[in-house]
């Protein structure tokens, strides 16, 4: 079965919820209309369809918009060799999807992180505790409106106690340049050219 058969399956199961197929270069994406059924949409697909491994799931800040969050997910069959990517969109608002842990235990790790780093929280999930940052870390890292030069923090010891040196983001590079070596991105200063 491909991936748009898979696809349609699931469209036929929940109807409006999902949106018509969307191919890109040959990989299939549905959209899920409303982000309080993404877990029971991943249960179909995970124990009906046998899409058993969850490769990954991300986010992106669409700072500004709203919805501000659209969370993705890349679910395999490793028996049938299809894929297929899920999608829903979160406000900001809200903040807050249901956790597939419970049918992906490897989804514990990614949900952990998207917390860390977006502050989108996952209801039902064992462990949602910060994964990369230390517990009582104010700021979500990943978000568009975290400055690129970092903040300020009153730790010494535990984190840099001033802006980190990233002018024009932590990774500048100059189009052109001599070389090699001077095209290649990394902090600068104003005289590097």
């Amino acid at each position: 079965m491909t991936a748009l058969e898979f696809a349609n399956k699931i469209k036929a199961k929940f109807g409006d919820l999902i949106s018509e197929p969307a191919e890109f270069r040959g990989e299939i994406t549905l959209q899920i209309a409303d982000a309080e059924k993404i877990a029971e949409v991943c249960r179909h697909a995970g124990n009906d369809l046998d899409f058993n491994y969850l490769v990954d799931i991300s986010s992106v800040d669409h700072y500004g918009d709203d919805p501000r969050w659209t969370v993705v997910y890349h679910l395999r069959g490793l028996r049938h060799g299809g894929d297929l990517r899920l999608k829903t969109n979160v406000s900001e608002e809200k903040s807050e999807l249901p956790s597939v842990v419970g049918v992906w235990a490897a989804a514990n790790w990614h949900e952990r992180e998207i917390y860390d780093m977006m502050g989108i929280r996952f209801r039902g999930h064992p462990d949602m505790r910060r994964i990369l940052m230390w517990e009582g870390y104010p700021y979500f890292p990943l978000r568009k409106d975290f400055p690129l030069a970092g903040k300020p923090t009153e730790l010494p010891g535990v984190a840099f106690t001033r802006p980190a040196p990233l002018e024009g983001g932590p990774f500048v590079t100059v189009p052109g340049g001599k070389d090699a070596i001077h095209r290649e991105p990394r902090v600068r200063n104003p005289e590097d050219k």
